[in-house]
């Protein structure tokens, strides 16, 4: 292949999907659809990135369990209710769906991770960076400078470890989810969030005729989520809105609302967690979904220097 071919191919790979190791193993198909490359092309790429993906291939359940115990990381939430409920905290190598209704504290539980994620880990922390995709403009970097004061840490420093990027529409939102790959690859990130994860789509797609095109855009988005966070061992926190429920029954369900995205989201979440209002200042947050994690609720609350464990 010519040097003038081949920029030609990386520059419509970039502009289709920046590729990473393993994130390519199921694009075959996908990579059929660029133009100009051939059947002979893929399967090279193809079999180059299964070489570099450790997890390729078979191996023990033993294994697998010594791999976890030595790459995963619990990143702490700022309320010991909560990381006791959760195993330690925000796992890295999943996604995790937080859906509730407005004040419950979706944003603030991210922006006190944004500074969480940064200490040390053995003071329950990511030791890393922190990518924050905004689709509804809630980011506010005075929220994240107090939260770094209540921590002892220079709120300068870590603001400068936090990448924002504020996304309009669903196209720009997939947008920021494929170059964080690049971004990863060259800084320790440890936290990915997106903030909320339907937002976007909720308005782009309206109406029962458009909604088997949002949903499919959803699992793409998600899809990409979940290989970013295996293949860069990051946590990646998705928050979601919630619609009511007609079907739920109000007379019988204490809370007919459910979040959106369907079984789509369901099936693409690795935890989901159900936030709502208490008593006054408490909120409280449900286990509703985990492969390890058993059923169970905390308390929390929402302060001037982030989330705190709530108190009578």
């Amino acid at each position: 292949m010519s040097a003038e071919n081949s920029n030609k191919t990386q520059k419509k790979l970039k502009t289709f999907n920046p590729l990473t190791s393993c994130s390519s193993l199921a694009s075959m198909q996908s990579l059929a659809e660029i133009k100009g490359l051939s059947d002979a092309k893929i399967d090279k790429m193809v079999e180059a990135a299964r070489k570099c993906c450790a997890n390729f291939g078979w191996q023990t359940g033993a294994a697998v369990e010594k791999q976890r115990a030595r790459e995963i990381v619990r990143i702490n939430f700022g309320a010991d209710q909560v990381n006791e409920l959760l195993g330690g905290g925000l796992e890295s190598k999943a996604i995790t769906e937080m859906f509730g209704e407005y004040r419950t504290g979706k944003t603030q539980l991210c922006h006190t991770l944004c500074v969480t994620t940064q200490m040390p880990t053995e003071s329950g922390g990511g030791a890393g960076k922190v990518a924050f995709i905004d689709t509804e403009g809630t980011f506010r970097p005075d929220r994240v400078r107090a939260i770094a004061a209540r921590f002892g840490l220079d709120s300068d420093a870590v603001l400068e470890n936090v990448s924002h990027a504020r996304a309009y529409t669903h196209e720009m939102q997939m947008e920021m989810i494929q170059s964080v790959a690049a971004m990863m690859a060259e800084d320790p990130y440890k936290l990915l969030i997106v903030d909320s994860i339907t937002a976007n789509l909720r308005v782009d797609f309206s109406g029962r005729g458009e909604l088997a095109e949002r949903q499919q855009r959803l699992g793409q988005m998600m899809s990409r989520l979940k290989k970013i966070s295996e293949e860069f061992n990051v946590a990646v926190l998705v928050t979601n809105q919630v619609m009511s429920d007609p079907s739920g029954g109000a007379m019988f369900v204490v809370d007919p609302k459910k979040p959106l995205g369907g079984h789509v989201m369901a099936h693409a979440s690795t935890i989901r967690l159900s936030l709502r209002k208490g008593k006054g200042e408490q909120r409280v947050m449900k286990v509703v979904d985990s492969p390890n994690l058993p059923e169970g609720e905390a308390s929390y609350q929402i302060t001037n220097e982030g989330i705190t464990d709530y108190k009578d």
